[in-house]
Protein backbone atom coordinates (compact mmCIF):
# COMPACT_ATOMS: atom_id res chain seq x y z
CA UNK A 1 0.00 0.00 0.00
CA UNK A 2 2.81 2.44 0.99
CA UNK A 3 4.61 1.73 -2.75
CA UNK A 4 1.88 2.31 -4.44
CA UNK A 5 1.07 5.56 -2.31
CA UNK A 6 4.55 6.52 -2.89
CA UNK A 7 4.90 6.24 -6.79
CA UNK A 8 1.94 8.53 -6.97
CA UNK A 9 3.65 11.00 -4.44
CA UNK A 10 6.28 11.68 -6.62
CA UNK A 11 4.87 12.28 -9.69
CA UNK A 12 2.35 14.71 -7.82
CA UNK A 13 5.59 16.24 -6.41
CA UNK A 14 7.15 16.31 -10.23
CA UNK A 15 4.02 17.49 -12.13
CA UNK A 16 3.53 20.34 -9.68
CA UNK A 17 6.79 21.45 -9.15
CA UNK A 18 7.74 24.87 -9.68
CA UNK A 19 4.79 25.67 -11.42
CA UNK A 20 2.54 25.94 -8.61
CA UNK A 21 5.01 27.61 -6.31
CA UNK A 22 5.04 30.30 -8.91
CA UNK A 23 1.38 30.51 -9.29
CA UNK A 24 1.52 31.58 -4.92
CA UNK A 25 1.89 34.94 -3.95
CA UNK A 26 5.28 35.93 -3.27
CA UNK A 27 4.11 37.18 0.72
CA UNK A 28 3.20 33.67 1.53
CA UNK A 29 6.43 31.47 2.77
CA UNK A 30 7.39 29.07 -0.32
CA UNK A 31 7.28 26.18 1.25
CA UNK A 32 6.92 24.17 -1.65
CA UNK A 33 10.86 23.49 -2.76
CA UNK A 34 11.74 21.49 -6.34
CA UNK A 35 11.50 17.83 -6.32
CA UNK A 36 14.59 16.53 -5.50
CA UNK A 37 14.61 18.94 -2.31
CA UNK A 38 12.94 18.34 0.85
CA UNK A 39 13.05 19.76 4.45
CA UNK A 40 15.37 17.08 6.16
CA UNK A 41 16.26 16.97 9.99
CA UNK A 42 19.81 15.10 8.97
CA UNK A 43 22.23 17.49 10.48
CA UNK A 44 25.83 15.90 9.55
CA UNK A 45 24.34 16.39 6.04
CA UNK A 46 23.20 19.46 5.04
CA UNK A 47 25.63 21.74 6.15
CA UNK A 48 26.15 23.94 9.11
CA UNK A 49 24.07 22.78 11.78
CA UNK A 50 24.32 26.30 13.09
CA UNK A 51 21.49 27.56 10.19
CA UNK A 52 18.42 26.26 11.93
CA UNK A 53 19.16 25.33 15.51
CA UNK A 54 18.11 28.22 17.35
CA UNK A 55 20.95 29.63 19.30
CA UNK A 56 18.70 29.53 23.29
CA UNK A 57 18.72 26.14 22.07
CA UNK A 58 22.28 25.31 21.24
CA UNK A 59 24.04 27.85 23.41
CA UNK A 60 21.68 28.54 26.30
CA UNK A 61 22.38 27.74 29.74
CA UNK A 62 19.56 25.61 30.07
CA UNK A 63 20.43 23.26 26.89
CA UNK A 64 23.98 23.22 28.00
CA UNK A 65 23.60 22.10 31.20
CA UNK A 66 21.24 19.58 30.37
CA UNK A 67 23.24 18.27 27.98
CA UNK A 68 26.22 17.64 30.23
CA UNK A 69 23.89 16.19 33.11
CA UNK A 70 22.67 13.80 30.53
CA UNK A 71 26.66 12.91 29.83
CA UNK A 72 27.44 14.95 27.13
CA UNK A 73 31.14 16.08 27.41
CA UNK A 74 31.73 19.92 27.51
CA UNK A 75 33.68 19.98 24.66
CA UNK A 76 30.71 17.90 22.41
CA UNK A 77 28.04 19.73 23.95
CA UNK A 78 26.85 21.76 20.42
CA UNK A 79 27.27 18.31 19.02
CA UNK A 80 25.45 16.09 20.74
CA UNK A 81 22.78 18.65 21.05
CA UNK A 82 22.83 18.39 16.91
CA UNK A 83 22.70 15.13 17.18
CA UNK A 84 19.89 14.93 19.46
CA UNK A 85 17.90 17.20 17.04
CA UNK A 86 17.73 14.89 14.31
CA UNK A 87 14.77 12.86 16.41
CA UNK A 88 14.04 14.57 19.26
CA UNK A 89 11.36 18.05 20.02
CA UNK A 90 13.58 20.41 21.09
CA UNK A 91 12.12 23.16 24.04
CA UNK A 92 10.84 26.03 23.49
CA UNK A 93 11.58 29.51 23.91
CA UNK A 94 9.55 30.08 27.01
CA UNK A 95 6.96 27.82 29.04
CA UNK A 96 6.10 24.17 29.64
CA UNK A 97 8.11 21.73 26.78
CA UNK A 98 7.73 18.04 25.71
CA UNK A 99 8.37 15.16 28.00
CA UNK A 100 12.00 14.16 27.94
CA UNK A 101 14.97 12.21 29.04
CA UNK A 102 16.64 12.65 32.63
CA UNK A 103 20.23 11.77 33.79
CA UNK A 104 19.35 8.51 35.27
CA UNK A 105 17.99 6.98 31.87
CA UNK A 106 19.33 9.59 29.18
CA UNK A 107 18.29 8.76 25.35
CA UNK A 108 21.07 8.13 22.57
CA UNK A 109 20.27 8.17 19.06
CA UNK A 110 22.73 6.59 16.48
CA UNK A 111 24.21 9.94 16.04
CA UNK A 112 24.59 10.50 19.54
CA UNK A 113 25.74 7.51 20.86
CA UNK A 114 29.05 8.03 18.53
CA UNK A 115 28.93 11.41 19.55
CA UNK A 116 30.22 10.67 23.05
CA UNK A 117 30.63 6.81 23.02
CA UNK A 118 27.93 4.81 24.41
CA UNK A 119 25.69 2.60 22.96
CA UNK A 120 22.15 3.64 21.65
CA UNK A 121 18.96 3.66 23.97
CA UNK A 122 15.21 3.36 23.73
CA UNK A 123 13.47 6.04 25.01
CA UNK A 124 12.85 6.48 29.18
CA UNK A 125 10.63 9.18 30.04
CA UNK A 126 11.66 11.37 32.81
CA UNK A 127 8.69 11.17 34.96
CA UNK A 128 10.32 13.83 37.62
CA UNK A 129 10.00 16.69 35.40
CA UNK A 130 7.68 20.14 34.83
CA UNK A 131 6.67 18.40 31.57
CA UNK A 132 5.38 15.02 33.90
CA UNK A 133 4.04 16.92 36.26
CA UNK A 134 1.51 18.45 33.45
CA UNK A 135 0.54 15.08 33.28
CA UNK A 136 -2.64 13.56 34.67
CA UNK A 137 -2.41 10.79 36.73
CA UNK A 138 -3.63 8.21 34.01
CA UNK A 139 -1.15 9.70 31.61
CA UNK A 140 1.48 8.90 34.21
CA UNK A 141 0.78 5.57 34.65
CA UNK A 142 0.84 5.14 31.21
CA UNK A 143 4.24 6.10 31.19
CA UNK A 144 5.36 4.30 34.30
CA UNK A 145 4.28 1.08 32.16
CA UNK A 146 6.16 1.72 28.97
CA UNK A 147 9.18 3.17 31.08
CA UNK A 148 9.34 -0.49 32.06
CA UNK A 149 9.34 -2.23 29.11
CA UNK A 150 11.79 0.22 27.59
CA UNK A 151 13.90 -0.75 30.52
CA UNK A 152 14.02 -4.28 29.57
CA UNK A 153 14.41 -3.47 26.05
CA UNK A 154 10.88 -4.54 25.33
CA UNK A 155 8.56 -2.26 23.18
CA UNK A 156 11.11 0.39 22.81
CA UNK A 157 10.78 1.33 19.32
CA UNK A 158 8.67 4.78 18.05
CA UNK A 159 5.46 3.99 16.03
CA UNK A 160 6.66 5.74 13.26
CA UNK A 161 9.56 3.00 13.19
CA UNK A 162 6.97 0.45 13.15
CA UNK A 163 5.18 1.93 10.17
CA UNK A 164 2.21 3.05 11.80
CA UNK A 165 0.45 6.37 11.33
CA UNK A 166 2.07 9.15 13.73
CA UNK A 167 -0.94 11.36 13.64
CA UNK A 168 0.25 15.22 15.22
CA UNK A 169 2.29 16.28 16.39
CA UNK A 170 4.56 12.92 16.07
CA UNK A 171 4.48 13.61 12.54
CA UNK A 172 7.08 15.95 13.47
CA UNK A 173 9.39 13.62 15.00
CA UNK A 174 9.87 11.58 12.04
CA UNK A 175 13.58 12.58 10.81
CA UNK A 176 13.06 11.92 7.26
CA UNK A 177 12.37 14.68 4.66
CA UNK A 178 9.10 16.84 4.70
CA UNK A 179 7.50 17.55 1.56
CA UNK A 180 4.79 20.60 0.93
CA UNK A 181 2.70 20.88 -2.04
CA UNK A 182 0.83 24.14 -2.15
CA UNK A 183 -2.39 25.23 -3.67
CA UNK A 184 -4.42 28.37 -3.22
CA UNK A 185 -7.14 26.20 -1.27
CA UNK A 186 -4.92 23.60 0.26
CA UNK A 187 -1.20 22.65 1.53
CA UNK A 188 -0.55 19.19 1.47
CA UNK A 189 2.28 17.51 3.48
CA UNK A 190 4.12 14.41 3.14
CA UNK A 191 6.91 12.64 5.38
CA UNK A 192 7.56 9.14 4.90
CA UNK A 193 4.89 8.38 2.75
CA UNK A 194 2.95 9.62 5.79
CA UNK A 195 0.27 12.47 4.05
CA UNK A 196 -1.41 15.33 5.62
CA UNK A 197 -4.22 18.16 4.04
CA UNK A 198 -4.43 21.07 5.38
CA UNK A 199 -7.42 23.19 4.28
CA UNK A 200 -7.15 27.16 3.48
CA UNK A 201 -9.26 29.94 4.73
CA UNK A 202 -12.10 27.70 5.80
CA UNK A 203 -13.39 26.93 9.77
CA UNK A 204 -13.26 23.53 11.24
CA UNK A 205 -16.48 21.36 10.79
CA UNK A 206 -18.94 21.20 13.16
CA UNK A 207 -18.11 17.69 14.51
CA UNK A 208 -15.18 15.87 13.05
CA UNK A 209 -14.95 12.47 13.07
CA UNK A 210 -11.60 11.13 14.75
CA UNK A 211 -9.09 10.03 12.46
CA UNK A 212 -5.06 9.76 12.08
CA UNK A 213 -4.48 13.13 11.21
CA UNK A 214 -7.43 15.19 12.19
CA UNK A 215 -8.54 17.68 10.63
CA UNK A 216 -6.43 20.70 9.58
CA UNK A 217 -7.21 24.01 8.88
CA UNK A 218 -4.44 26.67 8.05
CA UNK A 219 -3.91 30.17 7.19
CA UNK A 220 -1.20 32.19 6.43
CA UNK A 221 0.24 35.04 8.95
CA UNK A 222 2.66 37.06 7.08
CA UNK A 223 5.55 34.78 6.12
CA UNK A 224 3.99 31.82 8.33
CA UNK A 225 1.81 29.43 7.52
CA UNK A 226 -0.31 28.57 11.29
CA UNK A 227 -2.16 25.09 11.25
CA UNK A 228 -5.23 24.22 13.49
CA UNK A 229 -5.70 20.56 13.83
CA UNK A 230 -8.90 18.69 15.96
CA UNK A 231 -10.19 15.67 15.61
CA UNK A 232 -7.85 13.24 16.06
CA UNK A 233 -8.21 9.59 17.18
CA UNK A 234 -6.70 8.78 20.24
CA UNK A 235 -4.51 5.49 18.66
CA UNK A 236 -1.36 7.68 18.39
CA UNK A 237 1.21 9.08 21.11
CA UNK A 238 2.63 12.86 21.16
CA UNK A 239 5.89 11.66 21.12
CA UNK A 240 8.45 8.95 20.48
CA UNK A 241 7.93 8.22 25.01
CA UNK A 242 4.92 7.07 24.06
CA UNK A 243 3.12 10.02 25.72
CA UNK A 244 -0.94 9.02 25.60
CA UNK A 245 -4.00 11.78 24.45
CA UNK A 246 -7.30 11.64 24.36
CA UNK A 247 -9.99 12.74 21.42
CA UNK A 248 -9.96 16.25 23.04
CA UNK A 249 -6.09 16.69 21.44
CA UNK A 250 -5.98 20.34 19.74
CA UNK A 251 -2.51 21.27 17.92
CA UNK A 252 -1.53 24.89 16.66
CA UNK A 253 1.73 24.66 13.95
CA UNK A 254 2.95 27.24 13.26
CA UNK A 255 5.41 27.07 9.61
CA UNK A 256 8.31 29.86 9.11
CA UNK A 257 11.30 29.61 6.52
CA UNK A 258 14.10 31.29 8.36
CA UNK A 259 17.85 32.05 7.31
CA UNK A 260 17.30 33.20 3.79
CA UNK A 261 15.43 29.94 2.49
CA UNK A 262 18.44 27.01 4.21
CA UNK A 263 16.21 26.42 7.20
CA UNK A 264 12.24 25.23 8.08
CA UNK A 265 11.13 26.40 11.71
CA UNK A 266 8.52 24.47 13.18
CA UNK A 267 6.59 25.29 16.33
CA UNK A 268 3.39 24.18 18.10
CA UNK A 269 1.48 24.20 21.03
CA UNK A 270 -0.47 20.83 22.08
CA UNK A 271 -3.63 20.95 24.26
CA UNK A 272 -5.69 18.36 25.46
CA UNK A 273 -7.48 19.15 28.87
CA UNK A 274 -8.12 15.00 29.05
CA UNK A 275 -4.21 14.31 29.87
CA UNK A 276 -2.41 17.95 30.33
CA UNK A 277 -3.40 20.21 32.79
CA UNK A 278 -1.69 23.38 31.06
CA UNK A 279 -1.02 23.46 27.05
CA UNK A 280 2.83 22.82 26.55
CA UNK A 281 4.76 23.37 23.48
CA UNK A 282 7.97 22.45 21.22
CA UNK A 283 10.04 22.97 18.37
CA UNK A 284 11.27 21.19 15.26
CA UNK A 285 13.48 22.88 12.72
CA UNK A 286 14.68 21.48 9.70
CA UNK A 287 17.14 22.07 7.06
CA UNK A 288 16.70 22.77 2.72
CA UNK A 289 18.42 20.14 1.59
CA UNK A 290 18.89 17.40 -1.15
CA UNK A 291 16.95 14.14 -0.76
CA UNK A 292 19.72 12.46 0.96
CA UNK A 293 17.53 8.91 1.23
CA UNK A 294 17.97 8.18 -2.01
CA UNK A 295 20.36 7.49 -4.74
CA UNK A 296 18.10 9.47 -7.33
CA UNK A 297 17.57 12.44 -5.21
CA UNK A 298 13.82 11.51 -5.62
CA UNK A 299 11.26 9.72 -3.32
CA UNK A 300 10.99 6.45 -4.55
CA UNK A 301 9.43 3.16 -3.68
CA UNK A 302 9.24 1.83 0.17
CA UNK A 303 7.65 -0.68 1.84
CA UNK A 304 8.47 -0.29 5.32
CA UNK A 305 6.60 -3.10 6.66
CA UNK A 306 8.86 -5.45 4.43
CA UNK A 307 11.47 -7.09 7.13
CA UNK A 308 10.44 -5.20 9.70
CA UNK A 309 8.90 -7.97 11.84
CA UNK A 310 9.61 -8.53 15.29
CA UNK A 311 12.31 -11.52 14.54
CA UNK A 312 13.95 -11.46 18.02
CA UNK A 313 10.69 -11.46 20.07
CA UNK A 314 11.26 -7.89 21.38
CA UNK A 315 7.75 -7.32 22.17
CA UNK A 316 7.60 -4.58 19.34
CA UNK A 317 4.02 -3.14 17.82
CA UNK A 318 3.15 -5.06 14.88
CA UNK A 319 3.54 -3.54 11.92
CA UNK A 320 -0.27 -2.83 10.17
CA UNK A 321 -0.81 -5.19 6.95
CA UNK A 322 -3.89 -4.84 4.63
CA UNK A 323 -5.71 -7.86 4.75
CA UNK A 324 -7.11 -7.14 1.10
CA UNK A 325 -5.26 -5.68 -1.93
CA UNK A 326 -5.93 -1.70 -2.41
CA UNK A 327 -7.07 -2.51 -6.20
Amino acid sequence: MRSIFRVGVTCALAFAGALVAQAQPTSIPQLMLPAAEGWTAFPSRAGTPDIYLPDDYLHGRESIARAIGLGAPQTKVTAYLQGRAFNEYIPPATGIGPISDGPEHPFYNNGMAQIIGKNPTYRVADLTSEAARNLMPWAVAALKKQNALALANRNGETRQARCWETGVPDFHEDPHSLYFIQTPKEVVMIDAARVRHVWLNVPHSRNPQPSWYGESVGHYDGDTLVVDTIGLNDSTFVDGYRTPHTTQLHVVERFRIINGGKGLDVGFTVDDPGTFYQPWGARRPRYRSPNLTTVSGRMEEDTCPAGNEDRFNQGFDPVPTAGTPDF
